[in-house]
């Protein structure tokens, strides 16, 4: 794969992820404890061994950047292999990155510097496992001028989402932009439909002639669907042709937990574009449970990310007169290294250094870096950001009437705590 450069964007404002993104991009918001969102997509190059990676930042990215440079110096440069950091440089005007395809538009001189065969586009904000090589293999296989990854999810889902026509062969023939009704399904499967995933794979040849022909800002919407009629364009069923080997935990029929090799589809299968406060949350609570559905503990496929030095998780358990027991679990959540708990956690996930004093309970419930929860604290379905010192016998998420007073409470009832809310000294 030496001859593929991988360009990550990761510009987004995140604006529907307030108030996670009101002083960081989209891209740098934490995840699952111990990760960011752009550990994915760059974790998924480094395994597909993709090692020629540009990250194109934009607005807030100054928390990106410390991260990218913390943890992401993993590259040896006499190889040949680097990952770069590309703001906004005004080199053909004025503007800031306007889209997908302007940013790389605004980059053609990497291009020319470095000359690969084929250029993978993908976003810095998305959560799923994905081999880029059997995407690569796929497309040389079709002689495409184009690749685009699909997702293959419900025709009730359609309408949330640009909708591709296939042939028998999954050559794409079209765009629909959510349709609201009658999309077009996959040949074959009148059930499902072939929804973007925003990952492109071009010959590099086709990519400059397209965007120096041209003045349109995004691939999605404006530059794929002209050119259906005039290129070989072909969709990557994502769930079908995706399949990673890897050694995962398994559940036997007696109980017992084993480590074996499988083709673990479900894994591979998932995709989450985490584009509000729900579906940010929902994806921290698939890392959950025995069997979660977005498995972190596979060994031959890992998670890359800047390892913080602190010392591992402490759970207490004690008698305090006159107040009896207290005692520190978590069930069926991750915490993080640096967590000291005396209360008890339950499908939860803990990043760094958060502290849970005695008789607090934490349930269903996303904790960021150093955190404190006070004494007799009550959390349910909440998203609390870090440098909150959460005063005694507070409660979230139990009144959303009176949650929303203070701060931001989704549709579903989860409860966002700005970083820096909580003032109070622990």
């Amino acid at each position: 794969m030496k001859d593929i450069l991988a360009f990550v964007m990761a510009g987004g404002r995140g604006e529907r992820l307030m108030p996670l993104t009101r002083d960081r991009t989209k891209p740098a918001v934490p995840f699952g404890g111990i990760y960011r969102l752009i550990d994915l997509p760059l974790s998924n190059c480094i395994n597909s061994q993709i090692y020629k990676i540009i990250v194109l930042p934009q607005y807030k990215s100054q928390s990106l950047n410390d991260h990218l440079e913390d943890g992401w110096n993993i590259f040896n440069q006499k190889l040949g292999h680097f990952l770069k950091i590309v703001p906004p440089q005004q080199r053909i005007g004025l503007d800031w990155y306007r889209g997908t395809a302007d940013s790389i538009r605004q980059n053609l001189y990497l291009l020319e510097r470095y000359k690969p065969s084929h250029v993978l586009i993908l976003s810095g904000d998305h959560i799923y496992k994905m081999d880029y090589s059997l995407f690569h293999r796929y497309h040389m296989a079709n002689k495409a001028d184009v690749t685009i990854s699909l997702l293959e999810v419900g025709t009730e889902l359609a309408h949330q989402f640009g909708v591709a026509e296939v042939d028998e062969e999954f050559r794409i023939l079209g765009f629909q932009e959510k349709p609201k009704e009658d999309p077009k399904t996959i040949p074959g499967d009148p059930n499902h439909v072939l929804a973007s995933m925003g990952i492109y794979l071009f010959q590099t040849e086709t990519l400059v002639e397209i965007l120096r022909s041209g003045s349109e800002d995004d691939f999605g919407h404006d530059i794929i669907p002209q050119l259906v009629d005039s290129h070989r364009i072909y969709a990557y069923p994502y769930r079908k042709q995706n399949q990673i080997e890897d050694y995962i935990y398994v559940t036997l029929e007696d109980g017992e937990r084993k480590l074996q090799l499988e083709s673990h589809t479900r894994d591979s299968g998932y995709w989450r574009d985490v584009g509000n406060l729900d579906a940010y949350w929902n994806a921290n609570m698939d890392l959950t449970g025995v069997d979660p559905y977005f498995n972190l503990y596979g060994r031959k496929w890992p998670i890359h990310t800047y390892q913080a030095a602190v010392p591992p998780a402490k759970f207490v358990f004690a008698t305090e007169r006159p107040q009896g027991y207290r005692v520190g679990k978590a069930l069926d959540s991750l915490v993080a290294p640096g967590c000291i708990v005396s209360g008890v956690v339950r499908n939860s996930v803990l990043a760094y250094n958060v502290i849970v004093r005695s008789w607090a309970t934490v349930d269903e419930s996303v904790i960021m870096d150093g955190v404190v929860i006070g004494r007799h604290c009550k959390i349910k379905k909440a998203i609390i950001d870090k440098e909150n010192v959460i005063p005694p016998n507070t409660e979230i998420g139990y009144n959303p009437s009176e949650d929303r007073k203070n701060f931001s409470v989704t549709s579903r009832g989860i409860v966002a705590v700005p970083k820096g809310y909580f003032r109070g000294e622990e």
